[in-house]
């Protein structure tokens, strides 16, 4: 029963904490305070805290190690945006025609997760490690090869070029090979991001709650056990990659819906921005909902707060990567910070007025 409050009040302090931001972050806004700069930098916050908690699903609750992460963000991005452009003058209803392209990119990307999870969760370690690396750079390479267009015939496509559409007059490309996708409604805003981070945090949290989610986890801690007691490794596994997957897709949708440009490159949704997922995942602690979203958060303002220094930038970036490492996994660190921890000195406090008032 404890176990139970204690577990309750920590997603209260982890829902608390994305509230908390969203306000003061606000109250910056209406006062003048935050520069333009952060102010473009809210939504890309919430698509990185929104990517690394649903791959800390993946990587921290069940245990398997995927790098394949930004070819699903890039599947929510790609379907999303041209789900937009084609209802944009049907629905114009902002709003409705933007929560449809969440839904279509979360569902055609944990389509994929669960096609791609079938026969890649077989294997385990470096191997579904490189599987899942090489299941991104197809989607990346295929998005780059792309072009689509759409008419009053429908939707055309075509590898070759876009004169190979054989669109007619009142026809618009929407994907242009390697220059992607342009003039994509800028649906997304700091809000709705939030909004979509409690979402999130709402389904991981209650999922690692839940009978199914004590079965994921019995899976990460002892596979040959699992199984023996009667749970099915395959469905749960399933779930949480294709859960994981839908999630990567939500934060794809909400990405593409706020820049001018969508285009497939390595650092959008190649494997170095798969990487940089599973940087936020390991700063903040496998299996720490709380800490991905700290981590995630610092990360992606960080490169841009020390921007004024120019090429020093990137090495003091380095340096605080090592920094919180250490501070996160060091054993020292961990036995210093758990000696000198809030709930340690109010012990300690404790301990010393029962003894005074003994005297």
């Amino acid at each position: 029963m404890k176990s139970k409050i204690t577990k309750g009040k920590d997603n209260l302090i982890t829902y608390g904490i994305v509230l908390i931001s969203y306000v003061i972050a606000q109250i910056l806004i209406s006062a003048g305070q935050m520069s333009y700069l952060l102010q473009g930098l809210l939504v890309p916050i919430c698509v990185s805290v929104i990517l690394a908690v649903s791959l800390n699903l993946t990587v921290g609750i069940l245990g398997e190690l995927s790098l394949g992460h930004a070819g699903f963000m890039c599947l929510g991005a790609y379907f999303g945006a041209i789900f937009t452009h084609c209802m944009k003058d049907i629905i114009t209803f902002s709003p409705l025609r933007f929560f449809l392209a969440l839904l279509i990119g979360a569902v055609v990307a944990g389509f994929f997760g669960f096609l791609i999870g079938m026969p890649v969760l077989r294997l385990r370690g470096d191997y579904l490690a490189i599987v899942t690396l090489a299941f991104g750079e197809i989607i990346k390479n295929v998005a780059n090869a792309l072009y689509l267009g759409i008419d009053r015939n429908g939707l055309h496509i075509s590898l070759k070029d876009s004169l190979s559409l054989n669109l007619e007059e009142d026809g618009t490309v929407i994907i242009k090979g390697a220059q992607g996708i342009i003039s994509t409604p800028r649906d997304a805003n700091f809000t709705i991001g939030v909004i979509l981070i409690l979402i999130t945090l709402f389904i991981i949290m209650n999922l690692v709650k839940s009978r199914d989610g004590r079965a994921i986890m019995a899976i990460r801690d002892n596979r040959i056990a699992a199984e023996s007691i009667g749970i099915n490794i395959t469905k749960y596994k399933l779930m949480a990659f294709s859960l994981s997957a839908a999630l990567a897709g939500i934060a794809g949708v909400l990405y593409s819906h706020n820049i001018s440009s969508l285009v497939a490159t390595t650092n959008t949704f190649g494997y170095n921005m798969s990487i940089l997922i599973l940087v936020y995942v390991v700063l903040g602690g496998i299996g720490n909902i709380r800490g991905s979203i700290i981590a995630a958060a610092i990360l992606t303002l960080l490169p841009e707060v020390l921007r004024f220094l120019d090429e020093q930038r990137m090495l003091i970036y380095a340096i605080v990567l090592i920094a919180m490492m250490l501070f996160r996994w060091s054993p020292q660190i961990i036995a210093w910070r758990e000696q000198h921890s809030l709930k340690n000195l109010l012990q300690k406090f404790k301990k010393t007025t029962s003894k005074k008032e003994v005297r």
